[in-house]
């Protein structure tokens, strides 16, 4: 809770405040009344309000959820013989091990059914069935590690794309997982297909044994899975509107939907297979599974939303001289449960201060998840999560166009309709 705040050379606090004087100066001399005015410009929300409005409808319900879960864990942490109130270094420990009492879901158990190969299979099966696409495994290339894998991306016979799996740690990678176009789609000229990479810090298994998964893997690699489509079924003239090249807060729609297919109980009855046995995951550990994926939603919810908070107000109006005095009364003003710390507190915040990236951007992982829950709603709406009619659609007006339109625009003519947090709060079991 103290990281990047303890003094000394790594101490962030006064860099904060730097930085965010230099980006109010930076917005006001272009002609902005603040930063977050001139960030959001150009992103779907357009506005800091906006973004705010959204987050403050998520917030309410997800930090009731979150006190009635903090009630139960102090419960468990004076049943252990420990006095004094619920931390936020106990509150993880204490829910797993909740979580393993309710739900009966043990992590160890259901590895050996989350095989990495299994799970590439998974993601390419729902595309074939989604988009018309297949993968061929390209044996004779070079790349960047022995590790990496290469797929050429099929439809219809014609080439569409090239795609690499980097999956496994190593000392030389950052953490974290991302997709990159090592080549862009354009038409510019002549048509070029995109080459697009995929790269992740899975646990790479001892020489002989298969890569295995938790359910969290699973759900990166079919996230960044959602970018490589969105690279890799753009259909634009100019590189530079190509594939994930659009506003921030539309970017993660295509990642976070595609995280939903994961759950489609036909896909993990197929896909998920015992490593050593080759029997497909029992449909009771099924049904667990799939009934804790709203498990400590409140709490997930809450330590994201105080951030994404947090990074609009630092960037809108007058800078503050004190950014931690700043995040301290803002965090009061909106109730934030003590025992529940923000998901990046402000001295290590790499996603709005080690670049302009997610500078008064932060908010748009919510904002796309609203989009993504209200997409998927489309396809149960119809025929269901592989209905034909919806996945055209949602090609034709979202994985296809880059940045060729407006973001909201593209939603419209895909939904027919602008979402609400309705579909949002009942995927995170949230609706009151």
């Amino acid at each position: 809770t103290s990281r990047c705040a303890n003094g000394g050379e790594t101490d962030n606090r006064a860099r904060v405040a730097e930085t965010l004087q230099l980006r109010s100066e930076r917005a006001r001399l272009l002609g902005y009344e603040d930063f977050a005015s001139f960030k959001l410009e150009t992103e779907m929300a357009k506005t800091p309000e906006a973004a705010q409005h959204l987050l403050m409808q998520v917030w309410e319900p997800a930090r009731k959820s979150a006190l009635a879960d903090a009630t139960k864990l102090q419960e468990m942490l004076n049943a252990d013989g420990i006095s004094g109130d619920l931390q936020p270094w106990d509150w993880r420990y204490y829910s797993e091990k909740r979580r393993v009492a309710e739900h009966d879901l043990d992590e160890s158990a259901l590895k050996p059914y989350l095989q990495l190969d299994r799970m590439i299979e998974a993601a390419f099966a729902c595309a074939n069935r989604l988009f018309g696409i297949e993968a061929r495994p390209l044996d004779d290339v070079a790349l960047n590690h022995p590790d990496a894998r290469a797929w050429e991306i099929l439809r219809d016979g014609e080439h569409l794309a090239v795609f690499i799996g980097d999956y496994f740690a190593r000392s030389s990678k950052r953490s974290g997982a991302w997709c990159s176009a090592l080549r862009s789609q354009r038409k510019l000229g002549r048509d070029v297909a995109p080459v697009v990479i995929n790269v992740c810090n899975f646990a790479k298994p001892p020489e002989g044994r298969p890569a295995l998964l938790s359910y969290d893997d699973a759900r990166t690699l079919f996230h960044e899975f959602g970018h490589a489509l969105h690279q890799m079924l753009s259909d634009v003239t100019y590189e530079t509107i190509s594939g994930t090249s659009v506003a921030r807060d539309f970017v993660e729609l295509p990642s976070q939907l595609y995280e939903h297919w994961l759950e489609v109980p036909e896909v993990l009855s197929e896909f998920a297979t015992h490593a050593d046995t080759g029997e497909v995951m029992p449909k009771e550990m099924l049904d667990r599974l799939l009934a804790a994926g709203t498990y400590d939603m409140g709490f997930q919810t809450v330590e994201y939303v105080a951030s994404a908070l947090v990074d609009l107000d630092f960037h809108q109006g007058e800078p503050p001289v004190d950014p931690m005095q700043r995040q301290a009364e803002i965090l009061d003003g909106i109730g934030m449960p003590s025992s529940i710390p923000m998901r990046h507190a402000t001295p290590h915040f790499a996603h709005v201060f080690a670049g302009d990236g997610y500078s008064s951007g932060y908010y748009s992982y919510m904002w796309s998840e609203v989009m993504d829950a209200d997409a998927f709603d489309a396809f149960r709406e119809a025929s269901g999560p592989f209905d034909a009619g919806v996945a055209a659609k949602l090609e034709k007006y979202v994985l296809s166009t880059g940045g060729s339109k407006d973001a909201a625009e593209l939603y419209l003519e895909f939904r027919g309709k602008m979402p609400g947090p309705e579909a949002l709060l009942k995927g995170r079991g949230l609706a009151a």
